[in-house]
């Protein structure tokens, strides 16, 4: 028999602890709601989540961040820890990483003269044309400055916030209006060197999934100013550092965390969402359900069919996912490594396209800037590239496959590593089907690939009245910044715009 739990119980029960639904569970804890997240696995974080083996602290996902050490910086996540009144250490460090091209190799700098300086190296016209893209983007970050993501709703309360608040940001933006509406390509069609058009592609590709012309801009502009501005920085600890300070915030501020609580199905009783069930058939009511699963996860098994307008529901499991991926963390003894850098990207095949999975491979050593993450005299190794889940299954091949599919990965790191194989201490390699399985995410995707120019992104809110959706599927991109401005614009819409307004001084005074 299903345990019934008193309705009062909970205001608000948050689906999964991704980052997007800490974010927005531990604001809503903030602004004085009873809130508890369940997540289904044994450690928090969602694909941002960090796990240990034998010594060694992996990051499963997000390993670039900018601005946690900046007190300025138009970072969402740093907002949002302000005021909550946590912190995450970090380091700085420049050149953020090397890209490994067939050609050559080269340092990509946060500071701009610099990295023009190294691209000029490589292509005199195209550092030239470098500069006048960099002052577009430059141009659009100054513009949103002015109105921070803690101040920004998704309900119509929105307008009367920034006309009230914020006029001078936006006259200061409407000339950037344009470039707000545009993909990264539409800013750099007077940019003609192949070399530098490649190179902003791969850029656009690894904040997004998508090359430049699907790419758009306000997001690409977003970090290259926080690059550039900002810092660029690690957490002390890894990504896990960052995911324990939301919980630490949450539950500072009164909210639960349930893990191992395994969601079965949202409840709905005459079109709007009254509860969870559970699992184990427990049952937890509230009066606002927010779900942290993707688009395809919540509309395809955490609610019934007809729990939707089958029209809405059709268009919004049509919704194109970017890929999954190809993991490879490994832990390799550090003896001669001394002047190793922690950032690397390889592209193998230049005649190929960057998006072929295998062909472009990212890496991050993070040991080389915390050395805690790991046993004295080794470093933790995470590598990964792109790779499609509908080339697998789990059968008598599964495991000669992974091998065979991880190469790419080895032969990258070996371009930064030669001696790499012989070091290996521990190797382990995680398939689409591996992220699926831990994360609960449709095929192992890491979001949305919705194109610039071609569909607006799901908002935060669905056509069940008191259900709201938050992470990858809400916003563009696949990196932290989005999801964290997703579980802002949530929380923001569910409470009083004088509550945010409190907020906002909050963080004014933190800032000073």
């Amino acid at each position: 028999m299903s345990k019934q739990i008193n309705p009062s119980e909970y205001e608000v029960i948050v689906i999964g602890s991704g980052i997007g639904g800490l974010v927005a569970g531990s604001l809503l804890a903030r602004y004085g709601k009873r809130v508890v997240v369940c997540e289904s696995h044994t450690i928090p974080g969602g694909a941002a989540h960090s796990f240990s083996r034998q010594g060694f602290e992996f990051d499963s996902g997000p390993s670039f961040y900018c601005g946690l050490s900046d007190r300025h910086s138009l970072n969402p996540l740093r907002q949002v820890l302000d005021v909550l009144g946590e912190t995450v250490p970090a380091i700085a460090y420049d050149p953020m990483g090397h890209y490994h091209f067939p050609e050559g190799s080269f340092p990509v700098y946060g500071n701009v003269d610099r990295y023009r300086e190294a691209i000029a190296q490589i292509t005199p016209q195209g550092a030239a044309e470098l500069a006048r893209l960099e002052k577009r983007l430059l141009g659009l970050y100054d513009a949103l400055r002015g109105i921070p993501t803690l101040a920004l709703r998704a309900d119509f309360n929105l307008v009367p916030v920034l006309l009230g608040r914020y006029l001078p940001a936006l006259f200061k933006l409407l000339p950037q209006l344009g470039a707000v509406q545009s993909s990264v390509a539409d800013l750099m069609r007077d940019l003609h060197d192949p070399w530098l058009r490649r190179l902003i592609d791969l850029e656009c590709f690894l904040l997004s999934g998508l090359k430049a012309e699907g790419t758009i801009a306000p997001e690409v502009a977003f970090m290259f100013g926080e690059r550039t501005r900002s810092v660029v920085d690690y957490p002390i600890g890894g990504s896990g550092a960052i995911v324990q300070a939301l919980v630490r915030g949450l539950q500072k501020w009164g909210g639960t965390l349930r893990l191992g609580t395994h969601v079965e199905q949202i409840l709905v009783e005459a079109g709007k969402a009254v509860g969870v069930r559970l699992r184990n058939g427990e049952i937890l009511k509230a009066a606002i359900i927010i779900s942290n699963a993707t688009v395809w996860d919540t509309y395809n098994h955490l609610l019934k069919p007809d729990a939707l307008p089958a029209t809405y529901r059709q268009t919004a499991l049509a919704t194109p996912a970017v890929d999954s991926f190809m993991h490879l963390h490994l832990g390799i003894r550090a003896d001669g490594l001394e002047h190793l850098t922690g950032h690397h990207v390889v592209l193998h095949d230049a005649k190929q396209d960057i998006t072929v999975p295998g062909n472009t491979c990212m890496i991050s050593i993070p040991s080389v800037w915390d050395a805690t993450l790991a046993p004295p005299g080794h470093h933790v190794v995470h590598a990964y590239t792109l790779e499609l889940y509908t080339d697998w299954q789990r059968d008598g091949d599964y495991a000669e496959r992974k091998q065979a599919r991880a190469e790419p990965l080895f032969r990258a790191l070996e371009k930064v590593i030669p001696d790499l194989r012989s070091r290996i201490v521990l190797e382990l390699i995680g398939t689409p089907l591996t992220h699926a399985r831990y994360l609960r995410r449709h095929q192992g995707t890491y979001g949305p690939a919705i194109a610039a120019g071609q569909g607006m992104f799901p908002s935060t809110q669905t056509p069940i009245l008191d259900l709201y959706r938050v992470g990858d599927s809400t916003m563009p991109g696949i990196g932290v910044p989005a999801v964290a401005a997703s579980g802002i614009l949530c929380a923001n819409s569910l409470v009083k715009p004088w509550q945010t307004e409190e907020l906002l001084k909050v963080l004014k005074r933190v800032r000073q």
